[in-house]
């Protein structure tokens, strides 16, 4: 892990409210994942920079605890055009711990470096943690996945 500076940016995307009590999450952001592939949605996201995916964990209740919201999306230039049924977010500026997990993404590798992340004496900021899907994670058996938590200065 290592601490990278994080510019701001925004992203559009579908959401879900969840929690991680009681594999909630286990079951609701597949099905969030599920519904962006199968829907096309990446390609229905307008002003998109690029077609990397982010799975971002933002609005939290209090902690990975409690509730909190995930947004499946893309980077955008702007949030001036939302489609309906899409939410718009900024990942605010900060300070972020990378994370890098490498391997078959259907095996859990993404679920297994967050238990790691959990356990870790991280000062967290919870306003955003986020994934980044790009042509990295193509191959879903070996893939590249870059995890950004936030933490404080």
């Amino acid at each position: 892990m290592n601490q990278v500076s994080q510019a701001s940016m925004y992203l559009i995307g579908i959401t879900v409210r969840t929690s991680n009590e009681a594999g909630k999450s286990g079951t609701d952001i597949p099905e969030l994942w599920n519904r962006f592939i199968s829907q096309g949605l990446l390609k229905q996201i307008p002003g998109r920079i690029n077609d990397t995916i982010y799975c971002v964990y933002t609005e939290y209740e209090s902690d990975f605890t409690k509730p909190y919201t995930t947004l499946l999306g893309c980077q955008v230039a702007s949030l001036e055009n939302i489609p309906e049924g899409m939410k718009g977010i900024e990942i605010p500026e900060g300070i972020y711990e990378q994370v890098t997990v490498k391997g078959n993404l259907l095996e859990g590798i993404v679920y297994d470096a967050w238990t790691e992340i959990w356990d870790r004496p991280l000062q967290r900021t919870y306003r955003a943690d986020f994934e980044v899907y790009d042509e990295k994670a193509a191959d879903m058996s070996n893939a590249e996945v870059n995890i950004f938590v936030g933490v404080q200065n």
